[in-house]
Protein backbone atom coordinates (compact mmCIF):
# COMPACT_ATOMS: atom_id res chain seq x y z
CA UNK A 1 0.00 0.00 0.00
CA UNK A 2 1.38 3.40 -0.93
CA UNK A 3 1.91 6.08 1.68
CA UNK A 4 1.62 9.84 1.85
CA UNK A 5 4.68 11.25 3.58
CA UNK A 6 5.59 14.76 4.71
CA UNK A 7 8.81 15.41 6.61
CA UNK A 8 10.54 18.75 7.10
CA UNK A 9 12.73 17.66 10.06
CA UNK A 10 10.48 19.50 12.54
CA UNK A 11 7.16 17.87 11.60
CA UNK A 12 6.49 14.42 10.17
CA UNK A 13 3.15 13.29 8.70
CA UNK A 14 2.78 9.70 7.50
CA UNK A 15 -0.48 8.17 6.27
CA UNK A 16 -1.57 5.23 4.20
CA UNK A 17 -2.93 5.99 0.73
CA UNK A 18 -5.57 8.75 0.74
CA UNK A 19 -8.61 7.40 -1.09
CA UNK A 20 -10.78 10.54 -0.95
CA UNK A 21 -10.57 13.00 -3.85
CA UNK A 22 -10.44 16.68 -2.91
CA UNK A 23 -11.38 15.89 0.70
CA UNK A 24 -12.66 18.22 3.37
CA UNK A 25 -10.16 18.22 6.24
CA UNK A 26 -11.51 18.86 9.73
CA UNK A 27 -9.00 19.54 12.51
CA UNK A 28 -9.56 19.44 16.24
CA UNK A 29 -6.60 20.52 18.37
CA UNK A 30 -7.11 21.11 22.11
CA UNK A 31 -7.97 24.63 23.19
CA UNK A 32 -10.42 26.22 25.57
CA UNK A 33 -13.03 23.69 26.66
CA UNK A 34 -11.26 21.03 24.55
CA UNK A 35 -14.12 21.64 22.12
CA UNK A 36 -12.24 20.71 18.96
CA UNK A 37 -10.75 17.57 20.46
CA UNK A 38 -14.03 16.25 21.89
CA UNK A 39 -16.07 17.05 18.77
CA UNK A 40 -13.50 15.43 16.49
CA UNK A 41 -13.35 12.21 18.48
CA UNK A 42 -17.14 11.94 18.51
CA UNK A 43 -17.26 12.36 14.73
CA UNK A 44 -14.54 9.72 14.28
CA UNK A 45 -16.41 7.24 16.47
CA UNK A 46 -19.88 7.86 15.03
CA UNK A 47 -18.75 7.73 11.38
CA UNK A 48 -16.52 4.74 12.14
CA UNK A 49 -13.66 6.51 10.39
CA UNK A 50 -10.56 4.53 9.46
CA UNK A 51 -7.25 5.32 11.13
CA UNK A 52 -4.78 6.14 8.33
CA UNK A 53 -1.81 7.83 9.98
CA UNK A 54 -0.37 10.40 12.33
CA UNK A 55 1.50 13.65 12.77
CA UNK A 56 4.60 13.81 14.95
CA UNK A 57 6.99 16.61 15.84
CA UNK A 58 9.94 17.33 18.07
CA UNK A 59 7.84 20.27 19.30
CA UNK A 60 5.19 17.97 20.81
CA UNK A 61 5.23 17.02 24.51
CA UNK A 62 6.94 13.67 25.28
CA UNK A 63 3.76 11.70 25.86
CA UNK A 64 2.05 8.53 24.62
CA UNK A 65 -1.73 8.24 24.71
CA UNK A 66 -3.37 5.03 25.95
CA UNK A 67 -6.80 3.76 24.95
CA UNK A 68 -8.02 0.46 26.40
CA UNK A 69 -4.45 -0.67 26.92
CA UNK A 70 -3.19 0.21 23.45
CA UNK A 71 -0.68 2.93 22.62
CA UNK A 72 -1.99 5.67 20.33
CA UNK A 73 -0.16 8.51 18.65
CA UNK A 74 -1.22 11.81 20.24
CA UNK A 75 -2.05 13.42 16.85
CA UNK A 76 -4.00 11.00 14.66
CA UNK A 77 -5.46 11.13 11.16
CA UNK A 78 -8.65 9.35 10.08
CA UNK A 79 -10.59 9.07 6.82
CA UNK A 80 -14.21 8.49 5.80
CA UNK A 81 -14.25 7.83 2.07
CA UNK A 82 -18.04 7.71 2.10
CA UNK A 83 -18.24 11.27 3.42
CA UNK A 84 -15.06 12.48 1.68
CA UNK A 85 -13.73 13.72 5.02
CA UNK A 86 -10.33 13.49 6.66
CA UNK A 87 -10.13 14.19 10.39
CA UNK A 88 -7.03 15.32 12.25
CA UNK A 89 -7.51 15.00 16.00
CA UNK A 90 -5.02 15.84 18.71
CA UNK A 91 -4.86 14.93 22.39
CA UNK A 92 -2.01 17.36 23.02
CA UNK A 93 -1.93 21.16 22.90
CA UNK A 94 0.39 23.05 20.58
CA UNK A 95 2.59 25.65 22.22
CA UNK A 96 1.84 29.07 20.66
CA UNK A 97 5.57 29.54 20.07
CA UNK A 98 5.58 26.73 17.47
CA UNK A 99 2.00 27.07 16.16
CA UNK A 100 3.22 28.66 12.92
CA UNK A 101 5.60 25.78 12.16
CA UNK A 102 2.94 23.15 12.87
CA UNK A 103 0.23 24.92 10.84
CA UNK A 104 2.60 25.45 7.90
CA UNK A 105 3.51 21.75 7.83
CA UNK A 106 -0.14 20.77 8.23
CA UNK A 107 -1.18 22.88 5.24
CA UNK A 108 1.77 21.74 3.11
CA UNK A 109 0.47 18.20 3.62
CA UNK A 110 -3.16 19.24 3.07
CA UNK A 111 -2.30 20.80 -0.27
CA UNK A 112 -0.32 17.72 -1.27
CA UNK A 113 -3.51 15.64 -1.02
CA UNK A 114 -5.58 18.27 -2.91
CA UNK A 115 -7.69 19.46 -0.01
CA UNK A 116 -10.99 21.06 -1.02
CA UNK A 117 -11.55 23.05 2.16
CA UNK A 118 -10.52 23.06 5.80
CA UNK A 119 -12.70 23.24 8.90
CA UNK A 120 -11.11 24.29 12.17
CA UNK A 121 -12.96 23.34 15.37
CA UNK A 122 -12.27 25.20 18.58
CA UNK A 123 -13.85 26.84 21.60
CA UNK A 124 -14.54 30.45 22.47
CA UNK A 125 -15.02 31.93 25.94
CA UNK A 126 -18.33 33.67 26.59
CA UNK A 127 -20.30 34.72 29.65
CA UNK A 128 -23.56 33.23 28.39
CA UNK A 129 -24.85 29.94 29.78
CA UNK A 130 -26.32 29.09 26.38
CA UNK A 131 -24.15 27.07 24.03
CA UNK A 132 -23.94 28.51 20.55
CA UNK A 133 -21.55 28.36 17.61
CA UNK A 134 -19.63 31.33 16.24
CA UNK A 135 -18.18 31.15 12.75
CA UNK A 136 -15.60 32.85 10.55
CA UNK A 137 -14.30 32.18 7.04
CA UNK A 138 -11.36 32.93 4.77
CA UNK A 139 -13.44 34.06 1.79
CA UNK A 140 -16.91 35.27 0.79
CA UNK A 141 -17.98 31.90 -0.58
CA UNK A 142 -17.33 30.12 2.71
CA UNK A 143 -18.88 32.97 4.68
CA UNK A 144 -22.04 32.60 2.61
CA UNK A 145 -22.01 28.88 3.37
CA UNK A 146 -22.12 29.38 7.15
CA UNK A 147 -23.84 32.73 7.70
CA UNK A 148 -27.33 31.31 8.27
CA UNK A 149 -26.12 28.44 10.44
CA UNK A 150 -23.88 30.18 12.99
CA UNK A 151 -23.45 33.47 14.78
CA UNK A 152 -20.87 35.31 12.70
CA UNK A 153 -17.74 36.16 14.68
CA UNK A 154 -17.58 39.72 13.35
CA UNK A 155 -14.72 41.14 15.40
CA UNK A 156 -12.06 39.62 17.63
CA UNK A 157 -9.21 37.13 17.44
CA UNK A 158 -8.82 33.38 17.09
CA UNK A 159 -5.80 32.36 19.12
CA UNK A 160 -3.53 29.34 19.19
CA UNK A 161 -3.08 26.71 16.51
CA UNK A 162 -6.60 27.25 15.13
CA UNK A 163 -5.88 30.92 14.52
CA UNK A 164 -2.55 30.07 12.93
CA UNK A 165 -4.18 27.52 10.61
CA UNK A 166 -6.86 29.98 9.53
CA UNK A 167 -4.28 32.71 8.84
CA UNK A 168 -2.17 30.30 6.80
CA UNK A 169 -5.27 29.25 4.82
CA UNK A 170 -5.94 32.90 4.02
CA UNK A 171 -2.38 33.45 2.78
CA UNK A 172 -2.54 30.33 0.60
CA UNK A 173 -6.05 31.08 -0.72
CA UNK A 174 -7.44 27.87 0.77
CA UNK A 175 -11.17 27.88 1.50
CA UNK A 176 -11.62 27.45 5.24
CA UNK A 177 -14.06 28.02 8.06
CA UNK A 178 -13.64 28.22 11.80
CA UNK A 179 -16.44 26.90 14.01
CA UNK A 180 -16.16 28.04 17.63
CA UNK A 181 -18.31 26.47 20.32
CA UNK A 182 -19.03 28.85 23.18
CA UNK A 183 -18.02 27.77 26.67
CA UNK A 184 -17.81 29.49 30.03
CA UNK A 185 -14.61 27.93 31.37
CA UNK A 186 -11.34 26.22 30.53
CA UNK A 187 -12.76 22.89 31.68
CA UNK A 188 -13.66 20.23 29.08
CA UNK A 189 -17.10 21.07 27.68
CA UNK A 190 -18.79 18.23 25.73
CA UNK A 191 -21.97 20.31 25.42
CA UNK A 192 -20.10 23.00 23.49
CA UNK A 193 -18.66 20.25 21.27
CA UNK A 194 -22.17 18.92 20.64
CA UNK A 195 -23.49 22.19 19.19
CA UNK A 196 -20.46 22.40 16.90
CA UNK A 197 -21.24 18.90 15.62
CA UNK A 198 -24.86 19.95 15.01
CA UNK A 199 -23.61 22.66 12.64
CA UNK A 200 -21.26 20.23 10.88
CA UNK A 201 -24.17 17.83 10.39
CA UNK A 202 -26.04 20.52 8.49
CA UNK A 203 -23.07 21.85 6.51
CA UNK A 204 -21.81 18.48 5.30
CA UNK A 205 -24.97 16.36 5.39
CA UNK A 206 -23.67 14.15 8.19
CA UNK A 207 -25.59 12.18 10.76
CA UNK A 208 -23.34 12.33 13.80
CA UNK A 209 -25.20 11.62 17.02
CA UNK A 210 -24.65 14.09 19.86
CA UNK A 211 -27.11 12.62 22.36
CA UNK A 212 -24.54 10.16 23.71
CA UNK A 213 -22.08 13.03 24.04
CA UNK A 214 -24.51 14.93 26.27
CA UNK A 215 -25.39 11.82 28.29
CA UNK A 216 -21.72 11.08 28.97
CA UNK A 217 -20.73 14.71 29.47
CA UNK A 218 -19.71 14.34 33.10
CA UNK A 219 -17.59 11.22 32.44
CA UNK A 220 -15.92 12.85 29.43
CA UNK A 221 -15.19 16.00 31.42
CA UNK A 222 -13.41 13.96 34.11
CA UNK A 223 -11.40 11.88 31.61
CA UNK A 224 -10.33 14.86 29.51
CA UNK A 225 -9.41 16.86 32.63
CA UNK A 226 -7.18 13.99 33.73
CA UNK A 227 -5.46 13.92 30.32
CA UNK A 228 -4.91 17.67 30.46
CA UNK A 229 -3.31 17.32 33.89
CA UNK A 230 -1.02 14.55 32.60
CA UNK A 231 0.10 16.77 29.73
CA UNK A 232 0.74 19.69 32.07
CA UNK A 233 2.92 17.42 34.20
CA UNK A 234 4.88 16.22 31.17
CA UNK A 235 5.60 19.84 30.22
CA UNK A 236 7.18 20.74 33.55
CA UNK A 237 10.91 21.36 33.33
CA UNK A 238 13.65 21.59 35.98
CA UNK A 239 14.30 25.04 37.47
CA UNK A 240 16.62 27.20 35.39
CA UNK A 241 17.00 30.48 33.57
CA UNK A 242 14.93 29.33 30.54
CA UNK A 243 11.67 31.20 30.18
CA UNK A 244 8.53 29.04 30.45
CA UNK A 245 5.68 29.42 28.00
CA UNK A 246 2.23 28.48 29.33
CA UNK A 247 0.37 25.81 27.38
CA UNK A 248 -3.03 26.85 28.69
CA UNK A 249 -4.68 30.17 29.30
Amino acid sequence: MSETNYDDNDVKIITSEIKSENPVIIEGFPGIGLVGNIASQQIIDELEMEYIGSMDSRHFPPIAVLYEGLINMPVRIYESVENNIIMVVSDIPVNPVVAYDISRAFLDWAQSINVKEIVSLAGIATMSEDHQVFGAATNDEMLEKIKDKVELFKMGTISGISGSIMSECLVRHISAISLLGSTRSQNPDPRAAAVVIDVLNVLYDLDVDTESLIEQAEKIEIEMQRLAEDIRTSEQQPPGPRKEFPMYG
